[in-house]
This record gives structure tokens, sequence and C-alpha cells, in this order.
């Protein structure tokens, strides 16, 4: 296998397809998650020089001090504990920009699994900089691997049921892009990216339109559409009855939020037996492990679950020195 960092991915479209009523019934057919994006390498640039700012103001004068220039090594990452690999991009880039004469040699690709004790990257090259980015690269690889070997569990959960997993936009700020690829790398899919991709309509922008009198749904809907009549338009019900209304007003997705079982239940009965337009049904609020099965079993087409990047533990990784080259 040749040595050398990975090639950059090509551009992916922004807004992704699926921001359009059109193109939002193809979105089952495609299970291939999508690669790491140009804006996704633009966010990993952006992170890696503030990174590297934060950790190398002045140096590493243990390194620099101890150890004589000319020493190469040959390093391997190793995985600790089981979990799904995520950030080989992010790490190529920044030895990329430490130093272009280390060659990284990739045993494994992000979206796999890997065992404790497995290696699943090697670098060859000067000790310095492999020592000067050890810390930086382990915090986005576990980061990453974490959040995609959480969503995976979460995917696992709902293997079978028809259900598709999504993210939210609970991210940590700065860090979205690189998030959301982590989570497609875990077997999840990307809701919104920004506020700007589609419009949702939220508990708090009733809360609001109610309070000025405003309290027609098919009119929200109408003056959306004729604003931006391409944009998929999404519309959250916090209760049981409000749905038959939801309905008339003819989303492109109705959001059930912090339903119950039953409800839930009760909610897809009436949508499915709706003799108009049929949007598609997500579910959110309270959804874990223990319960992610039978939310997704109830019948709804897709879960949003902000639980996998917000409350994603790091994966546990290492940088282990193979040989010392002189």
């Amino acid at each position: 296998m040749p040595r050398g960092p990975p090639a950059v991915p090509p551009v992916l479209p922004d807004p992704p397809a699926y921001a359009t009523p059109t193109a939002l019934a193809l979105e089952r057919q495609s299970r291939t998650p999508e690669p790491f994006s140009e804006a996704e390498k633009t966010e990993a640039e952006r992170l890696i020089l503030s990174g590297l700012k934060e950790d190398l103001p002045a140096g590493d004068p243990t390194s620099e001090v101890l150890i004589p220039q000319g020493i190469s090594v040959c390093a391997h990452y190793v995985a600790r504990k089981e979990g799904i690999l995520c950030g080989l991009p992010v790490v190529a880039l920044l030895f990329r920009e430490l130093e272009p004469a280390i060659s990284l040699r990739p045993l494994r690709s992000d979206g796999d699994k890997v065992h404790a004790g497995e290696p699943f990257l090697e670098l060859v090259g000067p000790v310095q900089p492999i020592l000067r980015g050890e810390r930086l690269s382990l915090n986005f690889l576990q980061r990453l691997s974490g959040i995609a070997s959480l969503t995976h569990r979460f995917a696992e959960a709902v293997e079978g049921t028809g259900c598709l997993l999504y993210d939210t936009r609970k991210t940590t700020p700065g860090w979205r892009a690189l998030e959301k690829y982590a989570v497609r790398m875990g077997g999840g899919r990307n809701h919104r990216r920004s506020l700007s991709e589609f419009a949702l309509i939220k508990d708090n922008h009733r809360q609001v339109l109610e309070a000025l009198g405003d309290r027609s749904m098919a009119a929200w809907l109408e003056r959306l559409r004729a604003r931006q009549p391409d944009r998929l338009v999404e519309l959250e019900v916090d209760a049981v009855e409000e749905v038959p209304e939801a309905l008339k007003a003819g989303p492109d997705l109705i959001l059930l939020d912090n339903f119950s079982i039953a409800d839930l239940r009760r909610a897809v009965q009436i949508i499915r037996g709706h003799p108009g337009k049929q949007p598609l049904i997500e579910a959110s609020g309270g959804i874990s492990l223990e319960n992610v099965r039978e939310v997704a079993a109830a019948g709804v087409d897709r879960l949003a679950v902000g639980k996998i990047t917000h409350s994603a533990a790091a994966l546990d990784l290492g940088l282990d020195l193979v040989e010392v080259i002189r």
C-alpha cells in the first residue's frame, strides 16, 4: 500500500439535496455515507490552526531540547477500546501542516469498527513534529470517533425498522461540520446543518405567533412557501390533538416532539390515514438507547437525536512508537 496522506475527497453540494421537497422522497435510496466534504475540510483546517496556536504557542521545549534533529520514528495510532473510527482526513491535514515529510498509511478507514489493541494508522517521519501533533491529533480522533461510535449504537438499535437516524444542531460551536461528518461515519444522517437550510416551525415560534393572535398553521406555511417555494418546511406539534390541523397545513415533515409511545402510535395512525399529502414523520425528545427501538417501531420515518453529538464520550485511542529510526 502506498504511503502518504489520503487524497482530499470531492466537494459536496451545500446545502444537501434533501433540503428541497422534491429530493426529500429520494433520501431512502442512498445508504452510502457522504464522504469528507470541502466544507468539512475547511472547518478542519481552521480548527487545526487554532489548535496548534493553543497547544504550541512557543514550541515544544521537551522534544526540542532532549531529542536530536534528524531522528525519525515509526508510530501507530492504536485503539484502546472498541468503537467506530473517525477523523483520519483531519489527522492527514494536521500533519501536512506540521511536516509534509511525514508519511501516513491508513490501516483502517473512517467508519470502520476498530477493536482494543488494533492499530489503525501508521506514521513514519521526523519525531519532533510527530510529538508536536500527538495530542491535537488524538483530540480530533477521540472526539469524532466517540460521536461515530455512539451514533453506531443508535443506528444498530433501529436496524430493520425502516426508520432513519438523524442528528440535530446540538453540536459543539465551531465543530458542527466535523461532528456531523462523524454522525455519517457512524451510520446516521444529517438534519439541518444551519437555521438557513430549511424552515422548521418549533414551539417557540408558535408561542410568539399565537401571542400575536396569529394561530393558523396553514397561514404560517402559506407565508413561508410564498417567500421560499422550493424550500422544505417542517412543522412541530406537541400533542396528538394538533396533528389533524398540521396535516391540513400540508408540511413536508411533521415533527412529533416528546410524545409518549402510545401517542406516537396514535399520531402515526392519523397521519397514515390522511387522504391528502403524506408528510414524513419525525420523532424527537427523550430518545435514548433504552427506548430508541420502541420509538422507531411506532411507525415514524425519522428520529432526531441530539444525544449522539452532545453526549458522546471520547473513544479511548493512543499513539504508540513502534521503532526509532536513526
